[in-house]
This record gives C-alpha cells, structure tokens and sequence, in this order.
C-alpha cells in the first residue's frame, strides 16, 4: 500500500502537492538524472581531448543523442536502473551498466562504451550530481520564494510606514516607530542574506579515487588533468575544486545551508512577532468562508499560518544544522556517512519552502486594526518621558532622568495633562516648550517612514 495517506513523511504525504516544483531537482528521481548528466558530459569531455585518441571525436548527432538521454530521462528509465541497482547494490554503477546496456546498439558510441565513467569513482559523479541538484533547487525554487517573500514585506513597509505604532521593548510601552518600519526591518535583513546567497559559488570535483587523477594520469600521461577537469567542471555551471580527497569536502554546501538556517531564523522572529500582534489585536485576519479556527470555539480566527510557518521553519532548520556541522567531516579519505545524510537535502529544502508557503498565506491575510493601535498610543503618554528629559539635558537642567523616572515609572495615570504641567514648569525656552507641549505618542516616531524606503 503507498500513498499520499500511507508515506511516513509528511512532505510526500499531507504537503505533497506544495513541493511539486522541488521534486525534479532533490527527490531520487533527480539524483539519478543529474548522474547520468554527468556521466554522458564526461564521456562527451573525452572524445573532445585530442590527446585520448582511443575516443574519437563525437559529431553534433551523437553529442545531439546523448543529450537527448537526459532532456528525455523519464520516470519509467529511473526505475530501469533501480531494478539494476537491486542486482549490483551500487547506485553508480547501477547507472553506468544502464548506459551501456541503452547505448550498445548505437554505432557512433558502442565501441567507447568502456569510456562510461572513465578513471571515475563513485564521489567524482555523486558529487557534480548534488551540486547540480542544489544549485537548480535554490535558483529556481528556493530563492525566487524568497525574493517573494522580501517583495511582500516591502510592499506592507512602504503601505504601512506611515502608521504610529507602540514599541515593546521586554514587553513593556517604549518609543513609539511606524508598522512600516517594523516590517522594512525584516525586508533590509532578507534582502542581505538573499544578496549572500546569490553570490555563493556550486563546487565539483572530478579527480579519482583519493583526489589525485592516479588512474587517469597512468592510462593516459600525455593529457593535463588538472586543465580536463577544471574545464569540463566549468562547462557544467560549476567551480573546479581542484584539492580533495574522494569527496569534494561539502564546505560550500554547509555555506548554504547556513545562509538558508539565517532566513529561517530571521522568519521565526517574524511569525513570532506577527502572532503576538494578532494576539493583541493590531492585525486582523481576512476571513474564508467554510473556515474553522477551533472544533469547540465559534468565533476564533486562529493565526495557524504563522504558526505553521514557524513549525517548519525549525524542522528545516535542525536537518540544516544537521547537514552543515555534520558534511564537511569525513574520515581520511572517505567515509560513507555523508551518503544517507545528503538523501535528506530535500527534506530540509522541502520543509523550508512549506515555511515560506504558509508564510506568504499568511502575510496576505493580514488587515491592520488602526482603532486598536490608535488606542494603545493614546493610552501611553509615559513614553514621551525619553524626550522630554532628552531636552531637559541639552539646556543642563539638573537630574533630567531622575526627575522623569521619578513622574513616570510605574504610574499608571501618565496623561497628556500630567505631562502638559510638567512642561510649562521647566525652565526652558518657550519655543523649546511649544515643541514639547505639541510632542503625541503618536507622531513621537522619528524618522521611521523615511527609513522604511532603505528596505
């Protein structure tokens, strides 16, 4: 029995049909196709060095058909070598026998079919593979979402910036800023992490067993390995790392899943602070008819997308902790641990853009509740202590700080009126007082919206 209803993991069950667009690139399907990518671009590197006559120049047909093995890779050819990969219990080679059992009976290449997986091990394939994998998955699924999300929350920023709003600094009233503002902060974080990621390089290698072209250089000492390699690595989209072991070490991978654990965590502090703006009521929530907030309470409408999003937010980040600290290790030259842990790239990816999804939902859900936030700067005139005593220090009045702490700290009844009398005593110039007496905790926001326009 498999199905959506049967599957253990909940990203190839309940949230299948969100992930559609990262299948192709992390699930076993796209492993497998990136592998034979690479094994038909190498084999097609070989017949382009002069100096491996054995292989003989490949023309555009064969090169044009070869091509036409990974454009056309179907479901039904994966299977193919999964039922190979159950006789040799070796995923590589499985690969390899299927190409050469696909490619016999073409004339151009059946006579070069020892020359599949040339000098190669098995890290010199897998490791190209998951590059490719990555690199499709975060410049055409993960970072288009993220840029979405950036758009979204700039867009509320430049909507909102104009809306006074009360601070919470511990919890408690502080100096008002504009709802704007405090989304153009988040925005100005996104935007840094998604200008990091945009510059991080995708690394490969290809240089044998232990990293050192042994094997090539013995079968054929003429050709310069090093050129070989970092070329055909080039011409994949990819970084030559031209100093291994067996693997390519994962250190630029664990740079990427670093960058992606710092926009979830920028997101977390995100979805916390829009739920507790639900919570005291300065959002609203659009409504969807047929909804239902709780199976015994009528009227809630639950912020279950922040709520989600946070949830998957930190499940993909404990698999990216997981995958950062753990994949750049590796025993001498090799170990197989990074094997069974790099099957799960997706899971964590997958995960991440469940986040940003119900994210997304939820941001366009939101209506500002202006009464309520209205209500709460009119009810917070202690806040204006800071620039009254701020004032009160430029013309060296004695004890500016003392004397406000002692008027406003912990008293409840702080009025415009309490405030108002507390000015006109000052021994301040009357046009310094106007300025206080018109001073509301509601234009009390600095330059809040014009430094929203810098997100």
């Amino acid at each position: 029995m498999n199905s959506e209803l049967t599957n253990l993991s909940p990203l190839d069950g309940r949230y299948s049909q969100q992930l559609n667009d990262l299948k192709p690139y992390l699930s076993e399907f796209g492993l497998i196709k990136n592998r034979v990518k690479v094994e038909i671009a190498w084999l097609v590197s070989l017949s382009e060095n002069p100096k491996i006559s054995e292989v003989k120049k490949f023309d555009k047909k064969t090169i044009d058909n070869l091509n036409e093995l990974v454009s056309k890779f179907s479901e039904k050819d994966a299977k193919k070598i999964k039922s190979i990969e159950k006789i040799t219990n070796h995923d590589v080679k499985a690969i390899e026998y299927w190409l050469k059992d696909h490619l016999k009976k073409d004339k151009s290449i059946k006579k070069y079919l020892e020359f599949i997986h040339f000098a190669c091990t098995s890290e010199d394939i897998n490791n190209l593979a998951y590059s490719l994998m990555v690199k499709g998955s975060i410049t055409e699924v993960v970072l288009p979402k993220i840029k979405r999300i950036y758009e979204t929350l700039k867009k509320q920023a430049n909507s909102y910036k104009n809306i006074s709003m009360l601070s919470r600094t511990h919890g408690q009233s502080a100096s008002p800023t504009s709802l704007g503002k405090e989304f153009a902060n988040v925005a100005a974080r996104i935007k840094r992490q998604i200008e990091l990621i945009e510059k991080q390089s995708y690394l490969g290698k290809i240089n044998g067993a232990v990293g050192n072209f042994n094997a090539h250089l013995i079968a054929y000492p003429n050709v310069n390995w090093i050129v070989h390699a970092k070329k055909f690595v080039s011409k994949l989209g990819l970084e030559y790392n031209g100093l291994t072991t067996q693997i390519e070490p994962h250190d630029f991978l664990a740079e990427i899943f670093h960058s992606l654990l710092r926009i979830n965590n920028i997101l977390i502090d995100l979805n916390r602070d829009i739920w507790s703006y639900i919570s005291i009521g300065y959002f609203k929530q659009k409504l969807k008819n047929n909804e239902v907030g709780s199976s015994t309470m009528p009227h809630k409408v639950n912020p279950i997308d922040f709520e989600n999003s946070e949830g998957n937010l930190g499940l993909s980040n404990s698999l990216l902790e997981h995958l950062s600290m753990k994949l750049p290790i590796s025993r001498m030259q090799r170990d197989l641990t990074d094997s069974t842990v790099l099957r799960n790239i997706g899971v964590a990816f997958g995960y991440h853009i469940l986040a940003l999804n119900s994210l997304l939902r939820g941001l366009e859900k939101l209506e500002v509740n202006k009464i309520k936030i209205k209500a709460d700067l009119d009810y917070s005139w202690e806040v204006l202590a800071e620039p009254i005593q701020t004032v009160m220090r430029k013309f060296n009045i004695p004890k500016p700080y003392e004397k406000l702490k002692a008027l406003t700290r912990g008293n409840q009844n702080i009025t415009q009126e309490v405030l108002k009398r507390f000015i006109l005593g000052l021994d301040l110039p009357k046009s310094e007082k106007d300025r206080l007496l018109k001073l509301t905790p509601e234009n009390y926001i600095g330059l809040a919206a014009e430094l929203t326009k810098n997100a």
